[in-house]
């Protein structure tokens, strides 16, 4: 009797901070604005912002800074170097040979920014973007980028099937923080993963400029956008040079800003 009283009471403790995480979350400031179909600002959701939130702005499984999964990729020892290219590549590449043995993903792009890498994965088979990685400059660790590449990621996702959970592979370990959710659909998607969306990429492109003038960023939304399983991400430029990134979701329209990268520095060359 004791050791049920004692494992009920853990459970619903567990209950109760995860529930205010996410009520917490709820008051961050907007992050998303739905530009297509439904018109909705949904706000910030679970990822939170630059300064924390629910999955924090930098290295998840870490655990080195602020927010539920991570940081802000400063690095815990002072004097720690910054990892090379070279090096961020050889960290993705073992990430996939460890995820994704066998299935012919290739790295498309890295670029570094001043809190994180970014890497973009590629089907070469189909031509189509698989998903998006994040790097910590300091202790090369690999995990899955934050935002909509997990909400939004019809094949790779945290919904999607193939990942076998809400967390996906490589930050909860196993089949993700929540098990084996499935089911996820956006509205008019078929039961198979598709890059064929509502939202075509010129229309895409059309939303992420009307969201950066609305912002007054003066920012311009780079003319070819990176089209995924269920959405597309769009480079900011400035001046015609990449500052930001965002991403449209293909099937309503909501423009989701990358918000956790830090100032741009730089392509990774092949």
């Amino acid at each position: 009797m004791t050791a049920i009283r004692k494992y009920g009471l853990l459970g619903v403790g567990i209950l109760l901070i995860v529930g205010a995480m996410i009520v917490g979350a709820a008051t961050l400031p907007a992050l998303a604005q739905n530009s297509g179909a439904n018109g909705n600002n949904n706000g910030s959701g679970m990822m939170g912002n630059n300064s924390g939130g629910m999955m924090g702005s930098g290295q998840v499984g870490a655990g080195n800074g602020s927010g539920m999964m991570g940081g802000n990729g400063a690095p815990a020892n002072p004097n720690a170097q910054r990892r090379s290219g070279d090096q961020v590549r050889k960290a993705v590449g073992d990430y996939l040979n460890r995820y994704y043995n066998g299935q012919g993903l290739t790295i498309e792009e890295v670029m570094e920014f001043q809190n994180n890498f970014y890497a973009q994965i590629k089907e070469p088979a189909t031509g189509i973007n698989a998903f998006e990685l994040l790097i910590d400059p300091y202790t090369g660790n690999v995990w899955p980028e934050y935002g909509p590449n997990m909400m939004w990621n019809t094949k790779y996702g945290h919904m999607a099937q193939s990942t076998g959970g809400m967390m996906g592979r490589g930050m909860m370990g196993g089949n993700g923080m929540m098990g084996g959710y499935n089911g996820y659909t956006q509205p008019n998607q078929s039961s198979q993963p598709t890059a064929n969306m509502p939202v075509t990429a010129q229309q895409a492109v059309q939303d992420a400029q009307q969201y950066l003038d609305a912002q007054g960023t003066g920012l311009t939304a780079e003319s070819q956008p990176d089209t995924f399983y269920g959405y597309y991400t769009v480079h900011a430029l400035k001046n015609g040079n990449t500052v930001g990134m965002l991403s449209l979701n293909g099937y309503t329209g909501q423009v989701w800003y990358h918000t956790w990268h830090g100032t741009f520095i730089g392509m990774v060359g092949d």
